[in-house]
C-alpha cells in the first residue's frame, strides 16, 4: 500500500508540473515570454505561485523545461509513426520525413514557440543546451534510419547526410506553420519525400500514395 501511494503522489507531482508547463507555453504563444508571468502562469494552470517554487527555481527554469517539453514532442510526434512502419528501411525513413511535415508537428502554435524560445539560445546557456538536444535528438534519429539502408556508408556520409536531409525538412516544417495557406494538402511531404531520396540517393517515391499522402507499402508503378 505504501509503494501505491508513493506511485499515485508521483504521477499527481508529475501531471501538475506537466500542467505548469503547458501553461506556460500556452501563455508564450499569446504574447511572447514576457506574457508568462509567474502569476499568470499559476492562473492559467488553476494553481498558487507558491506552488510554481515547488517544482521549478524559477520563471527561467520553467520556461526552459517548456523548451525541452516542446522539442520533445515534435520528436516524438514525427516517430511515432515507426511503430506502425513497415519493417523496411525505406519505407521507415520516408514515414518519419512524411510525419515530420505533416500536423501535429507541422503546426503554426508550435512554429510561434519555437520562434521565440530560439531567441534565448544565444544569450542563455541553458536554453542553447537545450535547443542543442532537440536537434541532435531528430538529426540523430534521422541518421540511424539512414544508416539502416541499404549500402555502405562511412559515419562521415551518415552525418553530412543527415544533416543536409534534416535542414531540408526544418525549412519545409518552418514554411509550412508559418504559411500554411501556401501549400496544397500533402504538397510539404510530397517536397520532402523527393529531396531526402534525392539528397540520399535512395528512391523513396515509391512510398508516397499521391491520393492521400499516406505512407505504408510501395505504391503500384502505374505502369506494370
Amino acid at each position: 500500500m505504501a509503494q501505491d501511494r508513493k506511485l499515485y503522489r508521483r504521477e499527481a507531482e508529475d501531471k501538475r508540473r506537466l500542467a505548469l508547463i503547458e501553461a506556460t507555453l500556452a501563455l508564450v504563444s499569446e504574447g511572447g515570454a514576457r506574457n508568462a508571468t509567474v502569476r499568470a502562469i499559476a492562473q492559467r494552470a488553476g494553481v498558487t505561485a507558491g506552488l510554481i517554487r515547488h517544482y521549478f527555481e524559477g520563471k527561467d527554469q520553467l520556461i526552459a523545461a517548456a523548451y525541452r517539453h516542446l522539442m520533445d514532442r515534435m520528436t516524438d510526434d514525427s516517430a511515432a509513426v515507426l511503430n506502425a512502419a513497415p519493417n523496411d528501411p525505406e519505407a521507415r525513413l520516408a514515414s518519419f520525413v512524411a510525419a515530420s511535415l505533416k500536423p501535429p508537428v507541422v503546426d503554426p502554435e508550435a512554429m510561434v514557440l519555437w520562434a521565440t524560445f530560439m531567441t534565448d539560445t544565444q544569450r542563455d546557456a541553458a536554453m542553447r543546451g537545450i535547443h542543442a538536444l532537440g536537434y541532435l535528438g531528430f538529426r540523430n534519429r534521422l541518421q540511424s534510419l539512414i544508416a539502416a539502408l541499404p549500402g555502405t556508408r562511412t559515419e562521415a556520409d551518415l552525418r553530412r547526410l543527415a544533416i543536409a536531409a534534416n535542414a531540408v525538412i526544418d525549412g519545409l516544417w518552418m514554411e509550412g506553420s508559418a504559411l500554411p495557406e501556401e501549400f496544397a494538402n500533402g504538397e510539404l511531404v510530397d517536397i520532402g519525400i523527393r529531396a531526402v531520396g534525392a539528397i540520399i540517393g535512395v528512391d523513396l517515391q515509391r512510398y508516397l500514395f499521391l491520393s492521400d499522402i499516406t505512407l505504408a507499402e510501395p505504391a503500384m508503378d502505374k505502369h506494370s
